[in-house]
């Protein structure tokens, strides 16, 4: 049986998640729902692309995801519809799908046409248009009968890392903050393979500090087991689960973590020096 997975900026608070899934569960009971994250910030597009990015291809193929960030109602504005990757994915055409999948493309979009002109249908998008989809979709129904191809839908720039040849030098950004306080950067291991970069002699700079190696799991510097505690607090770059370049504090946290002893936000350039 395929699921459906949710992932909103509701937070947990209010009633706007329960009521997401009691509609979807009025529409068929046995549908199993999972959630990815209700903690997104606001509108928070490149947040939202960056978690569910990192979690959809562990659900099976045919999962439907709901998108609901940034997706308040209004005749005026779209819903869309992706198939992707083996997967479907519903939100609004807020650009959210195109920072998702910035290097892949979709195997069908559509513009979904369920109820999404009548004002007098639709009262909260995420119960009234994405959830009966989503359940039409697990369900096994075909995306044609509740949209229509669309070939426009909006795109936001994924930001990307450069390599200045004559400098020797990645510029980077940080794209992501986890909740240990982990920065997460988008230089990836694939950019450096790709520009036959290899990592001996460089240094990673952001603000004013800097290191010059990086490791390939959170707890391969400790060398000594027995003294596991004496690394606590120690810093460190690594190549995360998604490739992607991460500047991190031992078992930091979201006050201690490398974010606030860094002092780095989202945004802010990060550097590699290649001698």
């Amino acid at each position: 049986m395929a699921v459906i997975t949710f992932t909103s900026d509701y937070g947990l608070v209010d009633h706007r998640v329960s009521s997401v899934k009691g509609k979807i569960l009025s529409l068929n009971v046995e549908a199993r729902i999972v959630d990815i994250s209700h903690e997104i910030q606001a509108y928070n597009l490149l947040q939202t692309a960056y978690i569910v990015r990192q979690t959809y291809s562990y659900f099976p193929e045919g999962t439907v995801h709901i998108i609901s960030v940034d997706s308040f109602f209004n005749k005026n504005r779209k819903a869309v519809l992706y198939k992707a990757d083996g997967h479907y994915f519903i939100s609004a055409d807020n650009g959210v799908l195109s920072l998702i999948f910035y290097d892949i493309i979709p195997e069908e979009v559509y513009e979904i046409t369920l109820n999404n002109r009548f004002d007098d249908e639709v009262n909260f998008t995420s119960t009234d248009i994405f959830a009966p989809v989503a359940v039409h979709l697990h369900n096994g129904g075909l995306p044609e009968l509740i949209g229509r191809k669309f070939k426009t839908p909006k795109q936001l720039s994924f930001p990307r890392a450069v390599f200045n040849e004559n400098e020797k030098m990645i510029i980077g950004e940080i794209m992501y903050i986890d909740n240990f306080g982990n920065v997460v950067s988008n230089i990836s291991r694939k950019f450096l393979e790709k520009n036959n970069l290899v990592l001996e002699n460089f240094i990673i700079k952001f603000r004013n500090l800097a290191l010059s190696k990086i490791y390939n799991e959170y707890t391969e510097f400790i060398k000594d087991w027995d003294h596991e505690h004496e690394y606590h607090g120690k810093s460190a770059a690594i190549f995360n689960d998604a490739g992607l370049l991460e500047l991190t504090i031992y078992k930091g946290n979201s006050q201690n973590g490398a974010k606030s002893l860094f002092g780095l936000k989202v945004g802010e350039n990060i550097y590699m020096e290649f001698a």
